[in-house]
């Protein structure tokens, strides 16, 4: 197995879920884990908006929330990690998934930093 580091965009984060970063299944259909390592969000409005930030758990459960509802002032971005690390997982069928809305349309961009296949 060889770790890769990726870094993955979306620009114009809306009101509705929008899904930032899913770890991917391995060769074969095989269990894989992904740690994230950055996640920033961008406010490219002049007002301020909130955002949130989801995992949405392989398993169907236990999903939470790794920010709710956090302020982004105009032109200001957040690191949502700021120096945590995050594992998340794909059993070889079903993956977890990073999810992300604003409290306006279009206001955000996120950047996701991760080391897959670990």
């Amino acid at each position: 197995m060889a770790n890769d580091f990726k870094r993955l965009c979306t620009p114009d984060i809306a009101t509705s879920l929008t899904t930032i970063y899913a770890v991917p299944a391995g060769a074969s259909s095989a269990a894989l884990e992904s740690i994230v390592i950055g996640i920033t969000a961008a406010n490219k409005t002049t007002t301020g908006v909130t955002v949130d930030i989801f995992i949405d758990n392989e398993d169907g459960s236990n999903d939470v929330y790794i920010v709710k509802g956090a302020s982004i002032p105009a032109g200001a971005a957040l690191e949502v990690m700021a120096g945590n690390k995050l594992v998340l997982m794909n059993d070889g069928t079903n993956g977890d998934n990073l999810e992300a809305l604003a409290s306006a349309g279009s206001s955000v961009d996120i950047t996701v930093s991760v080391l897959e296949d670990v």
